[in-house]
């Protein structure tokens, strides 16, 4: 890394580390934590840019020379951008985490490769080609093989340090982050449509399949608790991957002795591949073969883009620690707030055209809000942009989002 590198890197630090010297960012942390708590004070705003990060801040915009700089410099970039340009209710903090260097393949390492043909778009469509074609197939699957990079993990923590480790706090972060989505990868086997024949033409196929995701998601859990490679995911930015942020006082549990456990974190679940199948082919295809898993965390999230209208139920009744819950904008919103009431974090995601559609329509976005919020009186809620595939290059659409959602939590606070 060349002097430059370091002096471009140690710059964007210092802008980070002067922000998260405010008291606004503690109080930002201390509302989540109030919220996750099932005491809010008011709805949390949170816009994830996600695919639409490649316009705000991507390749385009770096300078350093350095491949290792360049990814820490993204980082860093992107952290400032959101201080200059999203007003939401993320909180930036001084940390930064180094990454274990972890090496593991869940489409292709457990003996069957995911196949697939591309639309032709870079991040656009795609269709599988399923590898998992006869029950002689299911024989081919073995564990996937899991490596830690000991030696290259140690170096690069140890060179952040060394270039910033003065101004921000620098730490090594071990897997902080779970989703139990079994049937993401049994699709890239199948194929979603065949899938969806299998449920009556090939059940016990599914079953089988099911079965062997559950255990080997199990077996990497274990070894990676074991081997004393988890970190905790309750901090002020720790994501959920329903979309809100996880920043709560319960975790870790009272006998938490500083050796992360799977019980001391949240764990993120979800089924978007079984969105238009009913509630009881979904227990017994899915649901039943992810609460081993779910059931070993100290909470739990449940969602993403799936509706989950006719699973509320289900959810609540076999997941004692469910915390989170999404509500896409295919979800019934009415049903969402009668089930999940004052129990349940109601994570409401707007629906991102509104914001990245040729031409954005705000007064719709903020007629959204306030409905949401009037349907959803009475829950935690927390609201977030994301699925945000482009800004059309306007890159302030996202700025004013945020400050029309800001807004209007804090009038109907």
């Amino acid at each position: 890394m060349t002097t430059k590198d370091r002096l471009i890197l140690r710059d964007l630090a210092k802008l980070v580390a002067e922000a998260a010297a405010d008291p606004a960012q503690k109080e930002k942390a201390r509302l989540w934590s109030a919220c996750n708590a099932l005491k809010p004070e008011r709805a949390m705003v949170y816009a994830d840019p996600q695919n639409g990060w490649a316009e705000l801040v991507g390749d385009k915009d770096l300078v350093c020379e350095d491949a290792f700089a360049r990814g820490l410099e993204l980082s860093l970039r992107r952290t400032v951008f959101r201080i200059g340009h999203v007003h939401d209710d993320y909180p930036v903090t001084d940390r930064f985490g180094v990454g274990v260097d972890i090496h593991m393949d869940v489409y292709n390492g457990y003996g069957l490769a995911s196949k697939t043909v591309n639309s032709g778009d870079k991040g656009g469509a795609y269709h599988i080609d399923p590898s998992l074609k006869t029950e002689a197939d299911f024989e081919k699957l073995h564990p996937v093989d899991i490596q830690i990079d000991y030696e290259s993990t140690a170096h690069n923590l140890m060179l952040v340090q060394n270039v910033f480790g003065d101004i921000l706090d620098v730490q090594l972060q071990g897997m902080g982050h779970f989703r139990c989505g079994l049937t993401r990868i049994l699709i890239h086997w199948r194929g979603l449509d065949q899938l969806m024949y299998d449920l009556y033409d090939n059940p016990e196929l599914i079953h089988k399949c099911m079965a062997f995701l559950r255990d080997q998601q199990m077996r990497e859990m274990s070894f990676f608790e074991e081997k004393g490679l988890l970190s905790l995911n309750n901090g002020p930015t720790s994501g959920n991957g329903t979309g809100g942020l996880a920043h709560n006082d319960a975790m870790p549990q009272e006998d938490f002795n500083g050796q992360v456990r799977l019980k001391d974190m949240t764990i993120w679940g979800e089924s978007q591949e079984f969105t238009s199948v009913g509630p009881d082919q979904f227990e017994e295809f899915v649901l039943q073969y992810q609460l081993p898993i779910l059931n070993r965390f100290g909470l739990v999230d449940y969602g993403c883009c799936e509706p989950l209208d006719t699973k509320f139920d289900l959810l609540i009744k076999h997941l004692p620690r469910l915390r989170w819950v999404a509500v896409s904008p295919w979800c019934n919103r009415e049903i969402a707030a009668e089930k999940l009431g004052s129990k349940y974090v109601y994570v409401y995601k707007p629906n991102p055209s509104r914001i990245c559609s040729p031409k954005p329509d705000f007064d719709s976005a903020e007629r959204e809000l306030r409905e949401t919020l009037r349907i959803a009186e009475g829950c935690p809620v927390h609201l977030v942009m994301k699925d945000t595939g482009t800004f059309f290059n306007e890159p302030e659409r996202l700025t004013k989002w945020t400050e029309i959602a800001s807004r209007v939590v804090r009038e109907m606070a």
